[in-house]
């Protein structure tokens, strides 16, 4: 499970409801494809109020571990397989992978995802997108749950994209992605544009536009890139190196409408 936490209440009660679905796990009372307990009978279970209960399954959820169907119930995820989420966090301490170099991964992945997403993607994809878009809109005030609907979106587009393979090596990324991300999302500020860049791709991909999709694919993780990269805090040996940089000034235009 990833470490680094900040210790608060709420990552607390997150994490309670995570070691306890990895406890029920391990021992077997809960296998691949299980349904949860109601969230009322859980949340009871488990000593929380139903909020922390739904905190900790959607952490689960961008984790890959859970997988909510809306209207069904919340189930452990039975696939598509990843190639070890710990394993590259693991890789990324030791040998010093860079924002960037993630970056630069996801755009040539996640571009060619979204155009065969484009090509191949059935109407309850287009669903799946479109209801996670208006969750998107939904959560602006709230950016910790914004990046799970954020995470789900794209993964339902490598699931889209018909390629399990692919789609496996998305899950791997888009899980350490996310693992790093939560701890900085708070301070992100451009939530309302990365949600029409998402309205967008969505979009080209259920008007079957492969080549706009790939396009606004790699517009969408360029911006991001940018607006991540403000979220970290400047420590003290950066901000005294970049002292005498020119400043770069970056505007956006984001508009009002809602997804529909």
């Amino acid at each position: 499970m990833p470490l680094g936490i900040q210790d608060s209440p709420n990552n607390h009660r997150t994490m309670h409801v995570v070691d306890h679905v990895r406890s029920l796990i391990e021992k077997g009372v809960l296998q691949p494809g299980d349904k949860i307990p109601p969230e009322r009978e859980f949340a009871r279970s488990l000593k929380i109020s139903r909020a922390s209960l739904r905190t900790g399954i959607g952490y689960l959820a961008a984790m890959g571990v859970m997988k909510i169907r809306h209207g069904v119930g919340t189930f452990v995820a039975d696939g598509p397989p990843d190639f070890g989420k710990a394993s590259l966090s693991w890789m990324g301490a030791l040998h010093g992978f860079q924002t960037w170099q993630m970056f630069e991964a996801r755009i040539i992945l996640e571009c060619s995802l979204s155009a065969l997403a484009a090509e191949r993607g059935k109407e309850e994809h287009h669903a799946a997108l479109a209801e996670e878009v208006a969750e998107m809109f939904a959560a602006l005030a709230s950016p910790t749950d914004y990046l799970i609907h954020d995470v789900l979106f794209h993964r339902i587009i490598a699931q889209a994209s018909g390629n399990p393979i692919l789609a496996a090596i998305m899950e791997t990324v888009t899980s350490s992605m996310y693992d790093k991300r939560r701890k900085t999302v708070e301070r992100a500020t451009d939530l309302r544009e990365s949600a029409e860049m998402h309205r967008e791709i969505y979009r080209a991909i259920r008007a079957r536009n492969p080549l706009e999709a790939r396009k606004l694919m790699e517009e969408h993780l360029r911006l991001a890139q940018t607006a991540q990269g403000a979220e970290r805090p400047t420590d003290r040996k950066a901000a005294s190196a970049s002292k005498n940089k020119p400043l770069r000034l970056k505007t956006t235009n984001s508009g009002q409408s809602l997804p529909r």
